[in-house]
Order: structure tokens, then C-alpha cells, then sequence
């Protein structure tokens, strides 16, 4: 106990009651989780910033297929009209200029043609920028080069070996065995020029070069018309001016829209920063970069390529998809870096993981690289574990990605790192945990070999990391993901349920590392509650029970944190979130753990009354928050203990004032407590005594008859909320008409007869059972209601 002043502050008893909801005593309706997109999301995901590229790169072939179809035709009409058939008579400049411009002009195609392809090629260490703002400095040093070529090669060489260094260290590896394509030299000594990721640059000014000339010399034909003189009868010239006319307006047209194309290209990318504004509204970084530049390469040659709609098909993901499949490690980061900002991203999560998890090569490559341990992969396998992580956040792919063969062992691989809490470790954890939510998940997590044993191991925390002032989060993090792990496992209904209980309570570090949590992690709230609802789900196998209890200050340890007192200010406002309601929280837990321990264990029960806790037990009655759990400790205490211990539950008796006042006022979970605990105290009680508990607490048994009858009334069917309430009232009863004749007159006076004959024939499993995991019941009571309500009958039936 510290010096502050601690109290109780609770509005609203029954709402209280019912939210602090039991999870083992009352069976839980399946609670599958749905996939839903609402329509925010369904519109942000409609909202794609690629389709900006491919816009630009459909315009862009657009005016590229213009030009080329007027190349083809000025092409075809130089050959097949002038040269063929005004060859002789053209004079010698025209001639010249026209040999000229299908020269340079055939170069300016085969460039472009191939422009794509460097350009896709140079994509990691080129930006289209770049090329207009170091065009210059790159030339001088290609003609410095050419003049001087053992310096140009010893330049390069330095050039090199600094970003294989770079590299190197990068990638921990000693070395590469194939040259990166950006980096070939394609000729000896050519210096900057042939080096393959420059090619693109010297195909880009060539093209500039070629048509700028073009236009110059068709400008300068067409606005001269010096084309010879042509006698009149001279039939061989007179189309002459004509023909060369239409060939230097074809020529002048084509290179004007190349030049147009060129143009809207550096408006686009130069001065409005398309690509950049694109990567932006992706949230990919600077890193990006490269990564949307490739995009709209790949989308721009298809456009040129192909259809020019064929660019319009393509998108980030899809491009992302194929690049995760490739054997380049770049392509592979390219890839894994787009697909995990976009399945990160609200805007574009669910249509991104809809895609991913309806590629089945996509997922099985992104589960295959959780297991990649080269260090100069480690960005890679940490994007495609969070990757993962969100594939498996959502049902339907969560199946999938369990489904796939190995699966499970990968996931496993990320708990396995030379250090403990590292992201790696965090990742693993976290994807266990969201495939768990599927029971089947459960079951193959628990038959992998080592993985459940190595996420226990993650549930230890020191004294000194749990009393920190600033604990280490990861490790923090890592504690709590591997406990909401077991806990999720240990709830798992049915026959693989049993097992997984059986194996976690069995491993000797399950119950001590949670009672260390318990001894010291009182500044972690979250923690114990977590540690105290997996030892709750532990307590429905019966040698678990006896396991946790007999294991050294477990029990009074969840005594200490039962009664541990707290403060909540404003409970309207800060119910739910506030430290102090975090605190209630646990300790309601706490008080679950305890009556579940005290269930049918004689052994448990000696070992709480040892404690002497009864005072305290009865005093909790009278809390909002912890009468629910008193009372069912209270009465499990008095339900299962050896005859020997009863000395020790003396003066049990005073809890009746506060146990009678809940029966005549309270409803469903307390009311059903409170008239099971006051069973239990009236079978150790006289007819004198509860007699005299009846005249000291003002409550006339007439009155009383007919409470119990008006709860039979007002649950007529088996009731979700609190099974066991006709069981108790009818089992109350019987105990009376036992210990008072009179009450069996009471009870025809207000027809009990009668109700007790619906519950005859509304009686269902559910209210045949202890507790529930899930809405398997568990630890069955050893008297059918069915038998208690024939006893009951017969009292009545009594002359």
C-alpha cells in the first residue's frame, strides 16, 4: 500500500456488473470476424495515384505513334517517290538533305526504339531530371574521355569499386558474381559514355540532335523553294517541287511532334514533377523514386509497344506483384516496398490485400521470404513479414496464408534471431497472433515443432524490466504479444482446446513467468490481466487447476490484486480507458481466476482458506465491481471444501443481509450468484437460523416464496447471461420446503408448481454445466435440472 488515498468511486451498479462480463462462466456465441470496407475506404481506394503516369504515358504515345506513323510516310515517300523516282533529276542539295534527314532520322528511330529499354535498365541510378541538368558536365566528360581514354578508365574504375564498397557493406557479402546491368562497360576505354546506365542519356540528346536538325533543314527547303527549274517540256521535273514539298512537310511534322512530345515530357516531369508528385500521394519517400520512375518506363513501353490503352491496365500493385517475383534483389525490394506502403496505407490497404490474397504465388513468395536470413535481405523479409501481418488481420486470408505448406515454419523463423525483441521477433509474434483468431490456426500452430514452446518463452519478464521507470518497449511489446498469443490458443474450444491447455500448462515456464507478472507488474496493468485471463482459460482442465494451485503464491498473488484498491475519477467520462478502470479491470479478472481455481478442487479450496481471506471475501459483497466474483469464490469455497475445513468458513453467515438484499433486487448475474451463495450458507444453517436471518434482515417468507417463483417467471427460457439461474432458484427451493414446511404452502399459493413444469420442459444443456469454453460446456453438474425440478415437485405434490 502506498501513502495515497484509494477508493472506489462506481456509478451505476448493474451497469458495472454487466460489463465486467465473465468469459468462462456464461458460453460465448461464435464471434467470427467480418471483413467489412465501408465507404470511406471503398472511395479512397478508387483513388489511385498511378493513373496520373498512365494518362501521361498514353498522351505521350499518343503524340510518339503521330510522329512515327508521319516518319513512316515520309519515309515511304523518300524512297518509293523521290529517291526512286526523282533521284536523276533532284538536284544535289535536295538530294543530299533528303539522304540526310532519312539518315538521321532512321538513327532518331532506332534510338527511341531502343530508349525504353536503357532507360528501364538505368532506373536505379537515373532520373529523367537528371539528364537535362547534367547534360552538359556528362558531355564534357565524354570528350575529356575520348581524348584522354586511360584516365576516363582509371575514373571509372574508382567509380566502381566505390559502390561495390558501398554494396558490399550494404549486403554484408563478400562480393557480387554478376555484373549489375547499370554499371556494364560495354566498350574499353569509352569512359562515361558506354557505361549501359548512360546509354539512355546519349540516346535522349541524340534524338533531341536529330530533330532539331530536321526541322532546321525542312524550314529551310520549305521556305526557300529552290528546288530547280523545270522547263515546259520537261515532264520528268514538273511534280518535282511538289513531291519534295510534301516530303520536307512530313519530315517538318514528324520531328515537331517529337519535339511537342519532348516538350509536354519535361513540362510534366522537369517542371511539374509528375513522377514526384505521384510518390508523394504514395507515401513511398524518397526511396520511391526509383520505384515509380520504373512504373511509368513499363507503362509508357507498353503504350508504344502495343495498343496504346495497354498502359492503362497497369498498376502499382500488379507492378509490385511482379517484381516480388523476380530474381533480382532490386526488383525484389522495389516490389516489397510498394506492396508494403499500400497495405499500410488506409487509402489502398483493403484493395491491395484483396489482390495479394487472391495471388497465390504472391503470397507463398512473401511467406517464402520470411524466411531469408542473409542480412542483405533483412529490409525485404521485414516488409514482407508486415506485409503478412496485414494479409493475416483478415480472415479469409488469414486461412490462406496458414494454408500454404511451411507456412507456419517461416512464421516461426522470425521468433529465432540472435537477439531477443528485435523487430523481426515483433513481426512473428504479431502474425501468430491474428492467424490464431482461426481455432483451426490454433491447432497448427500448436503442432508445429518448437513454436509453442519458444512464444512462452516470450512471456518471461524480469523484475527488473516489469519496475523500470522506462521499461524497454520492444521487450514490453514482445511480452504482451506472446501472452494475448497463448491466451487466444488457450481458449480454443474442443478437442484441440484440451490439447493446447494440456501442452501450455504442462511447459514448466507458463504458470512462474506469469506470477512473476503478477508479483511485479503492477505499472503494467495490461500484462497481469492478460497473465490472469490465460491461467482463467488454463483452469478448465481440472490438472491445470490443481497445477496453478499448487504452484508458490499464485493464490495470493490474485488475492493482492483482487482487493488491491484503486481510484477512478469521472467514471462517466474515462470508464474503460483511465489507469483506474484498467485496475478494475484486472482485478475483476483476478476474482474470475480465483472462483474458477475453487471449482470442484477440495485441494485449491484448503489452500485459499489457509490465507484467510473469508473477511475480506464478504466485505468485496458489498463492491459493485467485485461482489459478482466474491460470491462465487464465497460459494465455491463452501461448495467444495472438506468437511475438516468448514471451521474455517465461520461466520460466513453475516454475508446474508447483503446476499438476501441482491435476491430481492437484483437481476441476472448477481441475482444468480447471490442466490447460489445463499445455498450454500442455508445448508449449514438451522430452520431457527434461517429463520432468524429472515426476521433480522425485515424480509417475510411469503415475500421471499414469492421472489423466487417471480424469478422463475421472468426466465421462463435458458438464458445466455446466467445459465444456472433456474438450477439455483429451484435448488433454493427445495432447501426450504426442506428446513420449512410452510414455505411448501407459499409455494402453491403462488404457483410454483406450475412454473417449475415450463422449466420441466425448457430445459437444455445450457444449464447443465459449470462453466463453458466458448459453447462447449465443460464440468457438468452431477444433478440434472430435470431431476431437481422432479424433487421439487414433489414437495409440492406433498399433503
Amino acid at each position: 500500500m502506498n501513502g495515497n488515498v484509494c477508493l472506489d468511486i462506481v456509478e451505476e451498479p448493474n451497469r458495472l456488473s454487466n460489463t465486467y462480463s465473465s468469459n468462462v462462466f456464461e458460453p460465448r456465441e461464435s464471434s467470427d470476424r467480418t471483413d467489412s470496407i465501408n465507404a470511406r475506404d471503398r472511395t479512397d481506394n478508387n483513388h489511385a495515384p498511378e493513373k496520373k503516369l498512365t494518362l501521361f504515358a498514353l498522351r505521350l504515345s499518343v503524340l510518339e505513334k503521330v510522329a512515327s506513323g508521319l516518319g513512316t510516310l515520309g519515309f515511304i515517300w523518300a524512297t518509293v517517290v523521290l529517291l526512286g523516282g526523282f533521284a536523276i533529276v533532284l538536284d544535289s542539295t535536295d538530294f543530299w538533305l533528303v539522304t540526310i534527314i532519312l539518315l538521321i532520322e532512321g538513327a532518331r528511330i532506332f534510338s527511341r526504339s531502343h530508349e525504353l529499354e536503357w532507360q528501364h535498365q538505368s532506373t536505379s541510378s537515373w532520373s529523367l531530371a537528371d539528364a537535362s541538368r547534367n547534360s552538359f558536365r556528362a558531355l564534357k566528360s565524354s570528350f575529356r574521355a575520348i581524348l584522354d581514354p586511360p584516365s576516363a578508365v582509371r575514373s571509372w574504375w574508382r567509380r566502381n569499386r566505390r559502390y561495390n564498397d558501398t554494396t558490399e557493406q550494404h549486403s554484408g557479402s563478400a562480393g557480387r558474381r554478376t555484373w549489375k546491368s547499370t554499371e556494364v562497360p560495354l566498350l574499353p576505354y569509352a569512359g562515361w559514355v558506354f557505361l549501359s546506365k548512360n546509354i539512355s542519356k546519349v540516346f535522349y540528346w541524340l534524338q533531341l540532335l536529330s530533330a532539331s536538325t530536321c526541322v532546321a533543314l525542312s524550314l529551310w527547303r520549305l521556305s526557300e523553294q529552290k528546288f530547280g527549274e523545270v522547263s515546259k517540256g520537261d515532264t520528268d521535273k514538273r511534280n518535282r517541287k511538289a513531291a519534295l514539298n510534301i516530303f520536307y512537310g512530313l519530315a517538318l511534322a514528324e520531328a515537331f511532334m517529337f519535339l511537342l512530345e519532348k516538350a509536354y515530357w519535361e513540362w510534366k516531369v522537369r517542371y511539374q514533377n509528375l513522377l514526384e508528385q505521384v510518390r508523394d500521394e504514395c507515401k513511398l519517400g524518397k526511396e520511391g523514386t526509383v520505384s515509380i520512375r520504373r512504373f511509368f518506363y513499363d507503362a509508357h513501353s507498353m503504350c508504344v509497344n502495343g495498343s496504346i490503352f495497354d498502359g492503362l491496365k497497369m498498376d502499382l500493385v500488379s507492378f509490385a506483384q511482379e517484381l516480388l517475383s523476380s530474381d533480382s534483389r532490386d526488383e525484389q525490394l522495389i516490389g516489397a516496398r510498394i506492396l508494403r506502403q499500400f497495405a499500410t496505407d488506409e487509402r489502398f490497404s483493403d484493395e491491395t490485400l484483396r489482390k495479394i490474397g487472391t495471388s497465390a504465388s504472391t503470397m507463398e513468395r512473401l511467406v517464402e521470404m520470411l524466411n531469408w536470413r542473409n542480412p542483405a535481405e533483412q529490409n525485404i523479409r521485414l516488409w514482407a513479414a508486415e506485409i503478412v501481418s496485414k494479409l493475416a488481420g483478415k480472415k479469409r486470408n488469414s486461412l490462406r496464408v496458414a494454408g500454404i505448406p511451411g507456412a507456419m515454419e517461416s512464421i516461426s523463423s522470425l521468433l529465432y534471431t540472435d537477439y531477443e525483441f528485435s523487430a523481426f521477433n515483433l513481426m512473428g509474434l504479431l502474425i501468430l497472433k491474428k492467424i490464431a483468431n482461426d481455432h483451426d490456426n490454433c491447432g497448427k500452430i500448436g503442432n508445429t515443432r518448437g513454436l509453442l514452446p519458444k512464444i512462452i518463452d516470450y512471456t518471461s519478464a524480469s523484475k527488473e524490466v516489469l519496475t523500470a521507470e522506462a521499461p524497454t518497449h520492444a521487450q514490453v511489446k514482445g511480452v504482451q504479444r506472446s501472452l494475448q498469443l497463448v491466451k487466444m490458443m488457450a481458449r480454443t474450444a474442443g478437442a484441440t482446446g484440451r490439447s493446447l491447455r494440456q501442452e501450455i500448462s504442462e511447459n514448466v515456464f507458463t504458470i512462474s513467468n506469469i506470477r512473476v507478472i503478477l508479483q511485479h507488474g503492477r505499472k503494467h496493468l495490461n500484462l497481469q490481466k492478460l497473465g490472469i485471463e490465460i491461467l482463467m482459460e488454463l483452469t478448465l482442465d481440472e490438472k491445470a487447476r490443481e497445477m496453478i494451485g499448487s504452484t508458490g503464491g499464485v493464490l495470493k498473488e490474485l488475492f493482492e490484486i483482487f482487493f488491491r484498491e484503486v481510484v477512478v475519477v469521472n467514471t462517466e467520462r474515462s470508464y474503460g480507458s483511465g489507469r483506474g478502470v484498467d485496475a478494475v479491470v484486472v482485478r475483476v479478472a483476478a476474482g474470475e481466476a480465483l472462483a474458477m481455481l475453487a471449482l470442484e478442487n477440495d485441494r485449491n479450496c484448503e489452500r485459499m482458506l489457509k490465507l484467510g481471506e473469508i473477511g475480506r471475501l464478504v466485505n468485496a459483497l458489498q463492491n459493485p465491481a467485485l461482489r459478482v466474483n466474491s460470491a462465487r469464490i464465497l460459494r465455491n469455497l463452501c461448495a467444495y471444501s472438506r468437511p475438516e475445513c468448514f471451521f474455517r468458513l465461520a461466520g460466513i453467515s453475516v454475508a446474508m443481509p447483503v446476499v438476501l438484499k441482491a435476491i430481492m433486487f437484483e437481476k441476472e448475474k448477481l441475482l444468480e450468484v447471490s442466490i447460489g451463495l445463499a445455498i450454500q450458507i442455508l445448508k449449514v444453517s438451522s430452520a431457527e437460523e434461517i429463520e432468524e436471518i429472515f426476521n433480522r434482515n425485515h424480509i417475510k417468507q411469503t415475500d421471499f416464496a414469492e421472489r423466487l417463483v417471480e424469478i422463475l417467471r421472468v426466465y421462463r427460457q435458458p438464458s445466455i447471461k446466467c445459465p444456472r439461474m433456474r438450477r439455483f432458484v429451484t435448488e433454493m427451493a427445495i432447501q426450504l420446503m426442506n428446513s420449512n414446511e410452510n414455505y411448501i404452502q407459499f409455494f402453491r399459493h403462488h404457483k410454483m408448481d406450475q412454473e417449475l413444469k415450463i422449466v420441466s420442459e425448457t430445459t437444455s444443456e445450457l444449464e447443465c454445466f459449470h462453466v463453458f469454453s466458448g459453447n462447449v460446456g465443460i464440468s457438468r453438474h452431477n444433478t440434472p435440472v430435470s431431476s431437481l425440478v422432479e424433487t421439487a415437485l414433489q414437495f409440492l405434490k406433498a399433503s
